[in-house]
């Protein structure tokens, strides 16, 4: 990590097909136009916007500060409303049209304004619209500031499953303005923190520790405290992606709790749950696998399980084990029909293995919907 002239932290993303960087801090998107000058080199450019109705409504704004008043210099505005639900081609098609309408060429420049899901669609859009153009992602939720705008991952669902449609496409940059987080709703904010514990679970014992040691302070929004926990976890997935930028061995680490998580999210239509808080209630399940296994600490399985819960409440869902553990299969992380399963080891560390038995997910799934139930009692 370094700094920039205003002390602004910039992570690198370091892969075989791209390097860029992840600039972290407040008040960046009054100074986009400039920036995005900086990243092109001066190579012209025509920025496109693809954002949702509610974010433009309260930061377009600032957004277009930094912007030429010509009305032929300004960003054309391009909306998909907000929701898992709209992640679909139908979405892509829709948008692809706009921009051919537009007028839109190799010099289009498309700026992924918005949560996961549009920086999804962005990014795949980026990727096949002229065979490929330059986008970037100005993240506006937590969770796709810490872990999906960063990567190169872009896809849509199918209603087979979810992401089975996209393309590594990375952006040129990545600009995470802190201030935006201070309009999420508050289980937006518990929702993105819980990929932030994620990655602390997985490789960061250190962040691990900030969040057990901090956490009223972060839940509490504190710009300073959010910045050290976005920054933290942007880390832990550039050196992930930097050492396997196509999820050949290293980078299935950050799938977990994704396998049930995922389940959950299609069992509920995609409606109850966000993003985060499924892949919270799905690594308890992992971690209750490896419980079972006898294949981490019953102390620090303890420690993990508690910090997921301390950043709740996680909302709860109706389901059975069974429809959940059949709803894995069909989920793309599996080789040859076998699932692959990312399990806790020690804070900090995972170890990934395919002979997860159906009997051990039943039960791990079971021990999961228990401890839901019993903290809805409680």
């Amino acid at each position: 990590m370094r700094y920039d002239e205003k002390t602004v932290p910039v992570i690198p993303v370091n892969t075989p097909s791209a390097k860029y960087d992840v600039t972290i801090g407040a008040n960046l998107l009054r100074a986009l136009h400039p920036s995005l000058k900086k990243v092109n080199q001066d190579k012209p450019f025509r920025p496109f916007v693809i954002t949702s109705p509610d974010i433009w409504a309260l930061w377009s704004k600032p957004f277009l500060t930094s912007f030429p008043k010509d009305e032929k210099d300004a960003p054309t505005i391009l909306f998909l409303p907000s929701g898992e639900r709209h992640k679909r081609l139908a979405s892509v098609e829709s948008l692809a049209q706009q921009l051919a309408i537009a007028g839109a060429d190799r010099d289009a420049l498309l700026l992924a304004f918005g949560g996961g899901v549009l920086g999804d669609i962005t990014g795949f859009l980026a990727a096949i619209y002229m065979r490929g153009i330059r986008y970037v992602q100005i993240p506006t939720t937590l969770l796709a500031q810490v872990d999906s705008s960063i990567g190169g991952k872009t896809g849509v669902n199918l209603q087979a499953g979810k992401n089975l449609i996209g393309s590594f496409h990375h952006p040129q940059a990545v600009f995470a303005d802190t201030n935006l987080l201070a309009t999420l709703p508050p289980a937006e904010l518990r929702a993105g923190l819980q990929e932030s514990i994620k990655a602390g679970i997985i490789y960061d014992p250190k962040l691990f520790r900030t969040m057990e040691q901090n956490a009223d302070a972060i839940l509490a929004g504190n710009p300073a405290a959010l910045t050290r926990v976005v920054a933290a976890s942007v880390r832990v997935k550039a050196d992930v992606v930097g050492k396997d930028e196509k999820e050949s061995g290293l980078r299935m680490i950050l799938n977990f709790g994704h396998t049930i998580g995922h389940a959950i999210e299609a069992t509920t239509n995609y409606k109850q749950l966000l993003h985060g808080e499924a892949v919270a209630w799905g690594s308890i399940t992992a971690l209750n696998v490896a419980r079972n296994r006898k294949t981490i600490d019953p102390k620090q399985a303890d420690r993990i399980e508690s910090l997921i819960l301390r950043y709740g409440p996680l909302p709860t869902f109706k389901a059975t084990a069974n429809k959940l553990v059949a709803l894995t299969s069909r989920d793309k992380k599996n080789r040859s029909g076998t699932r692959s399963f990312v399990l806790p080891t020690a804070i900090g560390k995972t170890e990934i293995v395919r002979n997860v038995t159906e009997q051990e997910l039943l039960a791990a799934t079971e021990s999961m919907l228990t401890l839901m139930l019993r903290n809805t009692r409680s």
